[in-house]
This record gives structure tokens, sequence and C-alpha cells, in this order.
């Protein structure tokens, strides 16, 4: 039987890669709190000015921005679920 676990001090580099992947996260995130405000106030304008375009494509926004802040903060989670799962294949 082989037991193989990652290995956090095999190779050099890896807690500043830690470090980038960290820094990556924050501006997704960041970058989604903004999309989300302008989204937003595209939605207001749409809806203010009687363009269901333009609201249409604010809800949407919205809803993406809303998305990628979910799975930004929910990557190291589900990576961990399907490598425990992978674990037990």
């Amino acid at each position: 039987m082989i037991d193989i676990d990652p290995n956090g001090t095999g190779l050099p580099g890896i807690e500043q890669l830690r470090t980038i992947v960290g820094a990556v996260m924050t501006i997704g995130l960041i970058l989604s709190v903004l999309a989300l405000i302008i989204s937003a106030i595209i939605w207001g304008f749409g809806s203010n000015g009687s363009n269901p375009h333009l609201a249409s494509r604010g809800k949407t926004g919205v809803l993406v921005s809303c998305g990628a802040a979910i799975i930004c903060g929910a990557a190291v989670t589900l990576v961990n679920f399907f490598w425990n799962v992978g674990q037990g294949v």
C-alpha cells in the first residue's frame, strides 16, 4: 500500500506561493465588492430610468459578483473537500 500526503516543505518557495495565492484571493474579493457596487448602481439607474435592459444587466452583474465572492471565499474549502473525496476513492 502506498500512502502519499502533500508535503508543504518539499520545494523551495512554497510559503511565498501561499502568500501570493492569499493575495490573489484578497484581490478577487475586493474586485467582487467593486463589481457589486457598480452593478447595483447600474441596476438602480436602469430601474429609475425605465430602462429594463440596463436594469437586467445590473441584476446579472450583482449575481455574478456575488457568485465570484462565494467562489473566492470557498475555494480552499472546496479544494479540501474534493481532496478528501479523492482520498476515499
